[in-house]
């Protein structure tokens, strides 16, 4: 069983289904500026150069490894199957020159409402609060679309652009981890949770 969410309250079967059919009907994020959609697996190149980049892989700690690829085409094809379970998503975004400029991981928990969100935003597209607002967004759309109670982050214990970040959108510290990669690999994680109540008593 996985480690998370740390909060659990369980939902009744009903409320699960809706969850799983909302992530089987995703779609995408209708961000203003490149909006994202669901990865497929001929976008294993692109996403493999996007991730190629020290400055994005480096404080990621669950990407494949080695990178490769084919560790990403197969990255890719195990989040097509989560969506098919209902539980999980993997979203793109690209730049007009058909370029990933940002992506997007979701993690699902049916059973407890809950998802927790991970992925990374090219160097040359931050800056201006573009990492906070897209996050912001994504949050929100969480809620709304996939009807989930529960957001969950998690960042390495040194990550201070993420601590900042999720401090200043709400959410709450719960503790720390150890977060553990698909290669055998761990790494202290610090853990931050927000329930729908409290997202929208903050940002409506």
């Amino acid at each position: 069983m996985s480690d998370l969410p740390l909060t659990r309250v369980a939902l009744t079967a009903q409320k699960q289904a809706e969850i799983r059919a909302a992530v089987r009907a995703a779609t995408g994020i209708a961000f203003e500026d490149a909006p994202s959609r669901l990865a497929k697996t001929t976008d294993a190149e692109a996403l493999f150069h996007f991730l190629s980049d020290p400055e994005v892989h480096g404080p990621i700690y669950n990407l494949p490894d080695p990178l490769t690829p084919d560790t990403v085409l197969a990255f890719i094809q195990r989040k097509l199957d989560a969506q098919a379970r209902g539980d999980g998503l993997l979203l793109l975004r690209f730049d007009d020159a058909g370029e990933v400029v940002g992506y997007s991981e979701l993690d699902i928990w049916p059973e407890w409402g809950a998802g927790d969100l991970g992925g990374a935003l090219r160097p040359d597209r931050q800056g201006n609060r573009a990492g906070v607002n897209g996050a912001r967004h994504t949050f929100t759309w969480m809620f709304e679309t996939l009807h989930l109670q529960l957001i969950v982050a998690t960042g390495a214990l040194d990550n201070i652009r993420t601590a900042r970040m999720l401090d200043g959108l709400g959410f709450d510290r719960k503790g720390e981890i150890i977060s553990h990669r698909s290669d055998g690999g761990t790494r202290p994680s610090r853990v931050w949770e927000v329930t729908r109540q409290a997202w929208f008593a903050r940002h409506g």
